[in-house]
């Protein structure tokens, strides 16, 4: 089980966010099947909190059927 990259939080990641500056975007998806250096592991609370910085866009991808992950 790997936790939620939030510091202080302790909960089960369910979700990976990753940024391209390139680009200023932002993609929140299903928790990868690996943990990446330049990603960040999401508890279900957090990645429903995610926005994205002033001028970026965010996609969420959601599998469907995915429990504790929500659009």
């Amino acid at each position: 089980m790997r936790r939620c990259s939030r510091t202080a939080c302790t909960a089960e990641a369910v979700a990976t966010l990753t940024y391209d500056y390139a680009d200023s975007l932002a993609v929140l998806g299903p928790l990868s099947f690996t943990r990446e250096p330049h990603s960040y592991d999401l508890c279900a609370r957090h990645a429903d909190r995610t926005s994205a910085p002033r001028g970026w866009q965010i996609i969420r991808h959601v599998t469907l059927g995915e429990v504790g992950f929500t659009a």
